[in-house]
């Protein structure tokens, strides 16, 4: 047939599969420049070789959309029975390819001029805006009537997908015997493989699904976010997403009475440029560590952090000291950003590309050398992407270790060699610095290195030995790091990321599931102490700044630590029911109104119920919390996180 590719033998369908999927790889990228110069003016930064980036960048999620949309193609063409070669069930499979690929062009022209009003990509949220339209049918011919030219686009793209698609053909054979179903069968779990692989964004142990956040990686702020994207990917990731409600329990000026969320610099306030390092250990809840639990079991309780116990006894550190999430992934925006997980985790949440702000950021516009180190293969946990989201202008993980002898297996690089590998490359840093450090050893499979083993206490949870050696490890880097002249001017935050596995019963009650460590140590000043004040995650990023005295109003949810004036209140989220902590009361809110309130100060077991004796208390505490709920909500609709 004259013009046409005439494909023959066993693996001719996956051959055709492979040229139309690259055919539709190639009109997304036209579809991506497309939609940026509809927009230019929405972008007036991008240069040249960033836009390459971004296209590069979008072939990632280009592949996991072009999965979805063709998961029933990809099908028909892999099925090992021989009628697919049939004339009439290839007819049947180019239309159900070009019917999937039009509604995938379709929405992304219509994102060409949807944008301007939204500032992102079209979401799952589409279909819940416009379910209670009565005049749906007049909105579709008026945007088409409006838009005419998209729909002239439109029908030009599809005519040259059904051109380009028939430019290819199968010729059909008939195939018999074990060999045409070894080898489909086979071709049939490559596929599958690939698709797996396609619509996470890799193979990886380490690698999470990938999300609207992880467009981050490509990009310098988060509006350009919606370039790297398309809008079938958009939507699809977003079909079961949390969306926010708005919310006006009170006027404006009251609400900023209540809780304010722009923090204002102190008068007369001269900054002090130390340095900044945040180190974050994974699952070192406050159960596992010795000084916060001299009382239990009957006073013999040791702990599994040795080295922790000694530095608090020299830092500023509280009794009550609590995470905003359950997850890793909930941590970084809390603690880097001041932004806690609301029902889903902010970096997975259709708000993820909101402008934000945060302490990186911030201390960058100082002159502030930044960076990022996680020993995990980079891109792991979407941590990069964030990263670049959050300001940060070096990562440092596992590629750049570059030393696969300290590989655990799983997870990363062990973390006593990736944390003497950061004491160093910190030593080339321009003080002042900002330097964050998440580690990844206490993990399940709960392992240590085999030089290790046996050194540290076995205890009663797998948990506890990789968290003696974590321990040890930050021991180490200390050891390393005081011996630097950037040592005496650094201000520690050490935190973990979340709670995790209990023991002891004292621990296993609700608020005490998101109870952890927070401690700061400044070796060249005197900022030593003990509190028994609320301080969540989220106050991190403000306690910070306003002890450097940071001279300029800045956003965050949460409040300065040291500031004897502070509400002292905070607030974690399971599922969208909230925890609520204010002075010496906790309240549990589901959805519209509170559902229990205890004393933890008189009933730690949280064995009664004072919502009916306490009328007062309830209300003070529902007060504060709706007025976080409203500043939460609408602010994150209007995407309004930043004191601009």
């Amino acid at each position: 047939m004259k013009g046409k590719i005439i494909l023959k033998g066993l693996f001719a369908p996956y051959i055709a599969l492979i040229i139309r999927f690259t055919m539709m790889l190639l009109i997304y990228q036209l579809l991506r420049v497309g939609f940026y110069a509809y927009n230019v003016d929405q972008f007036p930064h991008v240069t040249f070789s960033e836009m390459i980036r971004m296209m590069l960048g979008g072939l990632k999620f280009d592949l996991a959309a072009l999965f979805y949309l063709n998961s029933l193609y990809i099908l028909m063409m892999g099925i090992p029975l021989p009628f697919k070669y049939k004339a009439s069930y290839q007819k049947v499979a180019k239309w159900v390819f070009i019917i999937t690929n039009s509604i995938g062009i379709g929405l992304n022209l219509i994102d060409y001029a949807y944008y301007p009003f939204t500032l992102k990509r079209t979401t799952g949220t589409v279909f819940s805006q416009f379910a209670n339209e009565q005049n749906l049918f007049k909105l579709m011919t008026d945007f088409l009537i409006g838009y005419w030219y998209l729909l002239l686009e439109f029908v030009l793209i599809v005519w040259i997908l059904i051109k380009l698609y028939d430019l290819i053909k199968i010729e059909y054979k008939r195939f018999t015997g074990w060999t045409f179903y070894a080898v489909h069968l086979v071709s049939l779990l490559l596929v599958a493989f690939l698709f797996v692989g396609g619509v996470r964004g890799g193979w990886a142990h380490s690698t999470r699904p990938i999300t609207l956040s992880n467009a981050g990686d490509y990009v310098k702020s988060p509006e350009e976010m919606n370039i790297v994207l398309n809008t079938p990917f958009s939507i699809l990731k977003t079909l079961k997403a949390v969306t926010l409600k708005e919310k006006n329990y009170f006027p404006e000026d009251e609400l900023e009475a209540i809780y304010p969320v722009i923090h204002q610099p102190k008068d007369s306030a001269e900054f002090k440029p130390l340095n900044v390092v945040f180190l974050i250990m994974e699952s070192f809840g406050k159960e596992h560590i010795g000084f916060f639990n001299k009382e239990l079991d009957a006073g013999q309780y040791k702990g599994y952090t040795p080295f922790l116990d000694s530095l608090i006894e020299h830092s500023y550190t509280f009794t009550r000291s609590y995470a905003n999430g359950r997850k890793s992934i909930d941590a970084l925006p809390s603690i880097i950003t001041g932004i806690p997980s609301i029902a889903e985790p902010f970096v997975l949440s259709i708000y993820s590309g909101n402008k934000t702000t945060s302490i990186a950021k911030l201390l960058g516009e100082k002159g502030y050398e930044t960076a990022f180190f996680h020993g995990a293969p980079n891109g792991s946990m979407g941590f990069s992407a964030y990263m670049q989201l959050a300001g940060i202008k070096n990562y440092f993980g596992k590629n750049e270790y570059n030393n696969d002898d300290d590989f655990d297996g799983i997870w990363g690089i062990w973390d006593e060699p990736f944390m003497q590998f950061m004491a160093k490359k910190i030593d080339t840093f321009k003080q002042p610095f900002f330097s964050s450090f998440f580690s990844l050893s206490s993990h399940h499979p709960f392992k240590v290195p085999e030089q290790y083993a046996g050194k540290f206490p076995k205890g009663q949870l797998p948990l506890h030995e990789p968290i003696g050696y974590a321990d040890n490890a930050l021991r180490q880097f200390f050891n390393t790091a005081s011996k630097s002249e950037w040592y005496n001017n650094t201000l520690f935050v050490i935190v973990a990321d979340h709670a995790s596995m209990i023991h002891f019963p004292e621990y296993n009650t609700t608020p005490n599931f998101f109870s952890i460590p927070i401690i700061f140590y400044y070796p060249g000043g005197e900022l030593k102490g003990l509190s028994d004040k609320l301080v969540q995650q989220i106050d991190i990023m403000p306690t910070v700044l306003n002890y450097l005295q940071y001279d300029k109003p800045y956003f965050a949810f949460g409040s300065d630590a040291f500031d004897p004036r502070r509400d002292n209140f905070l607030v974690n989220n399971i599922g969208g029911s909230y925890n609520f902590f204010m002075g010496d009361y906790f309240m549990t809110f589901d959805n519209e109104r509170p559902s229990s309130l205890h004393n933890l100060k008189t009933d730690p077991s949280l064995s009664k119920d004072l919502m009916k004796e306490e009328p007062q208390t309830l209300d003070s505490l529902k007060r504060h919390l709706e007025a976080f709920i409203q500043q939460y909500n609408n602010r994150m609709i209007h995407n309004k996180l930043t004191a601009e």
